[in-house]
């Protein structure tokens, strides 16, 4: 009978140890999800509440940074308070991966979560180098020289009209070259295409002569509606064989690209035999005398048509554009109104005669001695 007591004893006790235990694990378990509940509050609330910053900053994410770096850095900057909820966040949201290299502004009291927003959804502010039409190489790389958040440097001069005009955007910390090679590659590109799309019969037989007569089209005429006309004549004479008589291969033949000439040609220089003197040579200088841009190689593989082989500026701003003319009789008529306007009688005397010489050649019979 004792026995039996006994026995129910123990039992008892096993079942009150087992519960005491069971509740004592319910409790920490419960302890450990309020403790749990309450870090994930407060990790939600610094992630989504107001972050730190009193004004508007500019964040920069370099290429090839990892997550840990970006976050240590946003909260060095001040931007976030703490880079271990700011890391948790980003990767609960999955969105570590897609974080963006470049530079973003921050807005004050910008969120975690509004920064983790910026850098993966924004767009990067936007830095390019813009390089206008009828720029010659050397120009483009002091543009790209004085470029201040580029590297490196650029230490051979890229060959003349080897390079597109245009907007190219970069990172700051990208290097000067890579920008450059972003330029060269455009133009290859570009010229390529242009090329498959040319005019049958053209009196030119490569891409290369193409890019030379697009440079020149380019130097003389600032007026985009004229570069098909202009490039017609420069066709019309290269048929006829007529000398190209551009002023601007002149000027560059002087100066090789690296500084306006800022004066009148004067009558020595017209006269002067040299490389890129067109009132002196057949056909084509050797090389571009500028960086042409996608109009002009446009304009020169797919000319007008007409019988014009003679323009002359209309006034003394390049805007006003040009007056056109078939024979040298009305050319020298647009060219008397033009004097009447600049004065440059001497050196215009010396292109009147090389003119008449080359009417004369080419079989006008308006041309006088």
């Amino acid at each position: 009978m004792n026995d039996r007591k006994a026995a129910r004893r123990q039992r008892r006790r096993s079942r009150n140890g087992f519960i005491d235990i069971l509740n004592g694990f319910l409790t920490l378990l419960v302890i450990g999800l309020l403790a749990g509940g309450g870090l994930l509050l407060y990790g939600a609330s610094q992630f989504y509440g107001d972050g730190p910053a009193a004004e508007e900053t500019v964040f920069r994410v370099e290429s090839g940074s990892g997550l840990g770096s970006i976050a240590a850095r946003l909260e060095e900057q001040g931007l976030i308070t703490n880079q271990l909820i700011f890391r948790a966040g980003v990767r609960a949201l999955e969105q570590q991966a897609t974080v963006k290299a470049g530079d973003f502004r921050i807005p004050a009291g910008a969120s975690m979560s509004d920064i983790v927003r910026e850098l993966t959804q924004g767009n990067p502010i936007r830095y390019a180098v813009t390089i206008p039409e009828g720029w010659t190489a050397w120009q483009v790389i002091q543009r790209l020289d004085g470029t201040s958040d580029l590297q490196g440097e650029i230490t051979t001069l890229p060959p003349e009209g080897s390079i597109l005009p245009g907007s190219y955007d970069y990172v700051p910390g990208d290097t000067r070259q890579s920008v450059l090679d972003k330029m060269q590659e455009a133009m290859t590109t570009q010229l390529a295409a242009i090329w498959e799309s040319r005019q049958p019969d053209l009196p030119i037989e490569t891409p290369e002569e193409m890019l030379v007569l697009a440079s020149i089209v380019e130097r003389e005429t600032g007026v985009a509606t004229e570069r098909p006309q202009v490039a017609a004549v420069f066709v019309n004479r290269l048929r006829t064989g007529m000398r190209l008589q551009s002023d601007p291969t002149i000027i560059y033949g002087i100066t090789k690209g690296q500084a306006p000439l800022e004066r009148g040609l004067r009558r020595s220089e017209i006269e002067a035999k040299t490389d890129y003197n067109t009132y002196q040579i057949d056909g084509l200088p050797p090389t571009p005398i500028a960086n042409p841009g996608v109009e002009s190689l446009k304009a020169v593989a797919n000319p007008d048509e007409h019988e014009y082989l003679y323009f002359v500026a209309k006034g003394a701003s390049p805007s006003e554009g040009h007056v056109f003319a078939e024979t040298y009789a009305e050319h020298r008529e647009n060219v008397a109104r033009y004097r009447q306007i600049a004065d440059e009688a001497e050196a215009e005397a010396a292109r009147q005669a090389l003119e008449n010489v080359e009417a004369e050649e080419a079989g006008d019979p308006a041309a006088q001695p």
